[in-house]
């Protein structure tokens, strides 16, 4: 639509162009017809034909061009009323085209007097005669600066058009260049926050299965049942391949698939507390309901890291875990009475599972809350919503 605009006002542009010479051509020609042919009439055809040449030229003052387009005007009405009727009209739009304010009026006025005198045939001989071309010559002046007024406001309505559609144009370039570079942005955050995702699934899988295995050659050295450790170290194994496997193709976790959360967690606190030889207790309070995949998740995934740092760090003596649902928030806390630590020294940092719990329960717009002091335990508490399943 805009393209098949643009080439009709190119059209348009060159139609009124030429539109000069072809008015003083039909002129000439309807001349030679009607008056026969005429060296002086030709000649002052060539010089007006000559002196339009001139019209775009701004070496050219505009108002002498004007000017010496009404005189040629004049001198070609002299010979037929033909330029009077075809020709003159090149008077009036060069004049309200080349001329500005009132310079306009008078250059338009010019050319309406000249017209009127000569189809009037000269001076008016009567008072009435002379009211007469008065009034002509008026109505024609109001004419034409009516019409050209309305037609400069379309213009100009026109080229602001213009403009905003290169406004338009601009912006919808920059949003172009906007989107692709969110594109690239998104892309980007989205390898990152995988990359994160797979670190996080890696240390909760994989290094903290390592650990144990290592955990339980290590006691199988100096322990007379060492068939046993070898054979929970060989599912410890199983388990945390498993687990990657399912961490690779962003499933949830194994235990939560093949039983409730509450049932889960006890698994899992009861198979730590196997493996490290420390008493580990779960309780459960509220009414138990199914919640979303992810709030289940991150529970338990921070019930193993807690576990976790527990074995690793607090070389504790016994365990408890609480799972609390209330009516807005589940709430899981981690107890140990192990060495402790100063949370000060690892406040907003910590290694990489404190961030990790972190990282999953502000995820959900939860809270984690750490306690802990030298020599007196520790206990982290995750809160999360209680979103329910479905």
């Amino acid at each position: 639509m805009s393209g098949r605009l643009d080439r009709s006002e190119r059209l348009l542009g060159r139609l009124m162009a030429a539109a000069p010479y072809a008015l003083l051509a039909v002129s000439a020609v309807l001349t030679l017809g009607t008056e026969g042919p005429s060296w002086g009439m030709l000649g002052l055809a060539a010089l007006a034909a000559a002196w339009l040449r001139l019209a775009p030229v701004d070496a050219v003052p505009r108002a002498v061009y004007v000017t010496g387009l009404v005189l040629l005007i004049g001198a070609l009405c002299t010979q037929a009323v033909w330029f009077a009727s075809f020709f003159g009209f090149v008077g009036y739009l060069h004049s309200w085209h080349y001329l500005k304010g009132a310079w306009r009026f008078a250059g338009v006025s010019a050319t309406a007097v000249i017209s009127v005198m000569t189809y009037y045939g000269g001076f008016p001989a009567t008072p009435s005669a002379g009211l007469g071309q008065v009034f002509l010559t008026a109505a024609i002046v109001a004419a034409v600066g009516l019409f050209s007024f309305v037609g400069e406001i379309t213009a100009e309505r026109s080229a602001e058009r213009e403009r905003m559609v290169a406004r338009l144009e601009a912006a919808m370039a920059e949003n172009a260049g906007l989107h692709a570079q969110l594109l690239v942005q998104a892309h980007e955050a989205g390898v990152l926050d995988e990359r994160q995702r797979m670190a996080a699934e890696i240390h909760d899988t994989l290094a903290q299965g390592l650990t144990g295995i290592i955990t339980q050659l290590q006691a199988a050295r100096q322990d007379p049942d060492w068939r046993r450790r070898v054979d929970l170290a060989i599912g410890l194994a199983k388990e945390s391949l498993a687990e990657a496997r399912r961490s690779v193709h962003a499933v949830g976790p194994g235990r939560l698939e093949a039983a409730p959360l509450p049932d889960a967690l006890a698994a899992v606190a009861a198979q730590w507390g196997e493996l490290h030889g420390v008493r580990a207790d779960f309780t459960v309070t509220g009414t138990v309901r199914p919640m979303h995949v992810e709030v289940e998740e991150t529970l338990l995934r921070t019930a193993q890291e807690a576990l976790a740092n527990a074995a690793k760090h607090a070389a504790a003596s016994r365990v408890g875990l609480t799972l609390s649902y209330m009516e807005d928030v589940v709430t899981l806390d981690v107890r140990d009475d192990g060495a402790g630590f100063d949370p000060e020294r690892v406040r907003g940092g910590g290694g990489f599972g404190l961030t990790s719990m972190r990282k999953r329960v502000s995820r959900l717009a939860g809270s984690l809350q750490i306690e802990s002091e030298p020599g007196g335990g520790t206990a982290i508490s995750a809160s999360v919503p209680a979103v329910a399943r479905g």
